[in-house]
């Protein structure tokens, strides 16, 4: 039995039934919660002040690895932001941890992409910091949209089309694939439908959270349901863009 720990933003209901949902037999899901109402910088940046206090508190059920499951406080501050916010986790916890940030950059690379299109929930402001993390970390983002939204509950109780009808609205032929950032955005059940749609890998936040952890612990590839990067047990398995 594998043991996922998630910190998760206090007022994300999204995460947690969307990772358990897809979940393989053998392996459970543990979270504690930091503190956030608003997605904006200075309420992100309070956040990520908990993560010591409530990662030792995962680590006490003595789960196999830590994710921070937020998008934006992970990359706040831009390029290696994400590996910061690790070294903390760890150093406080003694597990291994990772970011939804580094999973996204992970997977990206995983597949051969460096191209996408990028949509998210966030304002402006929040959508700028996405894409400029996303640049500086060589991922060329042919567009950046966001629904512009900053009340995090708002977020969470939006339905999937409304990340199906922005995906299909912001494709751009040239994109090696689309990217959904939030992980109080369900986007789950609607990556395998737009990938069939956009004949191109679809990323979303929280998948690519689930596929680093289970990666840590031992389970990857073999998903089915949530979009070729959870099926792949290798870079092989997946049905990468062609070089152009």
């Amino acid at each position: 039995m594998a043991r996922i720990g998630l910190l998760v933003p206090s007022s994300n209901t999204t995460v947690e039934p969307e990772i358990y949902r897809a979940l393989p037999a053998g392996v459970t899901l543990h979270t504690a919660r930091l503190f956030l109402t608003q997605i904006e910088p200075d309420s992100i940046l309070g956040m990520v002040g908990e993560l010591e206090t409530q990662g030792r508190n995962l680590a006490s059920a003595d789960v196999d690895v830590i994710v921070l499951g937020a998008t934006a406080p992970s990359f706040l501050k831009g390029l290696g932001y994400d590996r910061e916010v690790t070294a903390r986790i760890e150093a406080a916890t003694g597990k291994p941890a990772t970011t939804t940030s580094t999973a996204l950059i992970d997977a990206l690379a995983f597949l051969g992409v460096s191209r996408v299109v990028l949509g998210s929930a966030y304002d402006e402001t929040v959508n700028a910091i996405t894409r400029n993390f996303l640049e500086a970390s060589g991922i060329e983002v042919l567009a950046a949209h966001g629904l512009g939204i900053v009340d995090n509950l708002t977020v969470g109780r939006l339905d999937v089309s409304s990340a199906h009808e922005l995906a299909l609205e912001i494709d751009r032929p040239d994109a090696e694939a689309l990217v959904l950032a939030c992980t109080n955005w369900k986007t789950m059940d609607v990556i395998e439908r737009l990938e069939d749609e956009l004949a191109k890998p679809v990323l979303s936040t929280t998948q690519v959270s689930l596929w680093a952890a289970l990666r840590m612990v031992g389970e990857a590839g073999g998903l089915s349901g949530y979009g070729q990067l959870l099926r792949a047990a290798s870079p092989h398995d997946a049905d990468v863009p062609s070089p152009s």
